[in-house]
């Protein structure tokens, strides 16, 4: 069973369980990295460095929009 919110509950289960905890183990996954990369970030002072951690993190974060788009589709 997937491990959820008390909140985020419903009263149906999703038609396609195991892409559901697929999809919520990316964004999981996802802002763990996001939050290491800025970790990185903060600590960088070269430019072209800076650049790839930002190009990085905005690439998570578009396969999380992604993931919570297919999220809204399997709900």
């Amino acid at each position: 069973m997937l491990a959820r919110s008390s909140m985020a509950e419903r009263l149906l289960p999703s038609d396609d369980p195991v892409s559901e905890e697929v999809l919520e183990w990316t964004i999981k996954r996802g802002s763990q990295d996001i939050a290491q990369i800025m970790n990185w970030l903060e600590g960088s002072s070269v430019r072209k460095d800076r650049q790839m951690l930002i190009g990085r993190a905005m690439d998570l974060m578009e396969e999380i929009q992604h993931a919570l788009r297919r999220l809204d589709d399997l709900r």
